[in-house]
């Protein structure tokens, strides 16, 4: 059974706030978009951090999440192009480049960059 639940969407790039009606059985972007709700995204399918939130009471789920590793999901990330309200959710957008910094930071900047060395010497 279908049920529908209140969204709001704190957009810090635009310090705009929203209010959108989200069925369970769709994702909350496409429906914010219907509703005319213009929000960051790039990917449409879970693969980046474009549309990236940070939950703040409420419940979603996001089977499809694949540019967000378990611990961030367990900290309250989400992406909205492939996340479903379970309950009221209260929401708000992320920079891209924080969350990418939170996902991959920890594979990135592992030492000063040697530059003229031929890589067969370095």
């Amino acid at each position: 059974m279908t049920r529908n639940y209140h969204v709001k969407i704190y957009n810090r790039q635009t310090q705009t706030h929203h209010e959108v009606t989200v069925p369970s059985d769709r994702y909350i972007l496409q429906s914010a978009e219907a509703q005319g709700v213009k929000l960051p995204f790039s990917c449409r399918n879970g693969a980046c951090t474009a549309c990236a939130v940070r939950v703040k009471s409420g419940d979603a789920i996001q089977p499809e999440a694949m540019g967000l590793s378990p611990e961030l999901q367990s900290q309250g990330y989400a992406l909205l192009c492939v996340s479903y309200a379970r309950s009221d959710l209260e929401v708000e957008t992320q920079d891209e480049d924080e969350v990418y910094e939170l996902q991959f930071g920890q594979y990135f900047g592992k030492g000063k960059i040697k530059y003229g060395i031929p890589l067969d010497e370095g």
